[in-house]
């Protein structure tokens, strides 16, 4: 993979904080950013808390 597409996305962990850290690395397209002064930010499965967490882009 090319490593100018990579992006780290960090969990903030669920209601009580658990799965917080918990990392994804995922491929990331500039041309179709719709704001480049906001980081992403998506919900993804965390296997920590076992259950859907929101993941913010790190950097």
């Amino acid at each position: 993979m090319s490593q100018d597409l990579l992006i780290k996305l960090v969990s903030v962990g669920d209601s009580k904080g658990v799965g917080k850290g918990h990392t994804y690395y995922v491929r990331y397209n500039n041309k179709t950013k719709k704001d480049p002064s906001k980081k992403l930010e998506m919900k993804k499965f965390n296997p920590v808390a076992k259950k859907h967490t929101v993941y913010k882009q790190k950097k």
